[in-house]
């Protein structure tokens, strides 16, 4: 295993680990139910991220090769079912305040960042296994980047989010 690919496994495993913190802290922070539950889902997934990533690491190092103990399995991101459900059960038709914009754009920004990061080692990887495994957690990286995305658009004006997910029409039907 090059120290390179050692080295970029220590800057996911910072990234997840500040991620983690973040959003967990904007979740305490937020007065807003949809805020705080998709900053607290995502935080419980980065942690998740961060656990397997270091379970890697340790691995990576000892055996300097893509390890067949570590499973390619990172949960998936249950984040739109969850916005969805707490929209659902709160009828929250509040926008979101300064902080949590500012929270959900930095939080894309983040998003955004580890996208590219992760399909890139996926992209290099000359491993099948390990190709696998970081494409996933680019796509998994991704859905949260759209979720947010959403969540902006929540934030700004529920009313417009809620007519075009909510798919009813002018008529009330």
């Amino acid at each position: 295993m090059s120290q390179e690919r050692i080295s970029a496994l220590e800057i996911a495993l910072n990234n997840e680990m500040k991620e983690h913190e973040f959003y967990l802290k904007q979740s305490e922070r937020s007065s807003n139910p949809v805020g705080k539950a998709m900053f607290l889902q995502i935080a419980n997934e980065e942690l998740e991220h961060h656990e397997r990533l270091k379970q890697l690491h340790k691995k990576w190092e000892q055996e300097e090769l893509w390890p067949e103990s570590v499973p390619l399995e990172v949960a998936g991101s249950n984040l739109k079912t969850t916005l969805q459900k707490v929209i659902d059960e709160t009828q929250n038709r509040e926008p979101g305040d300064d902080d949590d914009l500012e929270a959900v754009r930095t939080a894309i920004a983040f998003e955004a960042e580890g996208v590219k990061f992760y399909k890139k080692l996926s992209d290099s990887s000359q491993d099948k296994r390990e190709k696998d495994f970081f494409a996933l957690l680019a796509a998994i990286e991704n859905e949260h980047l759209q979720s947010l995305i959403e969540t902006e658009a929540f934030f700004l004006d529920p009313a417009q989010w809620y007519q075009q997910n909510e798919h009813g029409g002018l008529d009330g039907v």
